[in-house]
């Protein structure tokens, strides 16, 4: 067989398997969890402002790998909650400074302690 014609044969095979063609995903869809299925959005508007800007620091970087409805409707520990703050930082492109990681735990452990409040815990 010709370069030619082989480099041909596998640009074509790897091309075929690298785009799938209509109607076909690209990605296998991301894991669901329980907790998307909650809200998605908290009605901040009655909390301190420091909260309410922490929410939007939350919703804008939180919301580019997952739904925000996920940690809405999960309930952690603030060690817990750090934690997992941490580990989203860390994941590639997630763009968290670490500014923006103490402002998203900070509403996180918030939310939390609110959530907790209301379910009388």
């Amino acid at each position: 067989m010709k370069a030619s014609t082989l480099l041909a044969t596998v640009a074509g095979v790897v091309g075929a398997w690298a785009w799938p063609g209509p109607g076909l995903a690209a990605e296998p869809p991301a894991k669901e969890f329980a907790a998307d299925k909650g809200p998605s959005q908290i009605d901040v508007s009655s909390y301190p402002k420091e909260v309410q800007d922490n929410y939007a620091v939350f919703g804008g970087k939180c919301s580019k790998c997952h739904t925000l409805a996920r940690p809405i409707n999960t309930n952690l520990k603030p060690p817990e909650w750090k934690m997992y703050v941490k580990r989203m930082m860390n994941k590639p492109d997630s763009g968290i400074s670490s500014d923006q990681g103490k402002k998203i735990y900070q509403f996180l452990k918030f939310w939390q302690e609110e959530k907790d409040k209301r379910a009388g815990r």
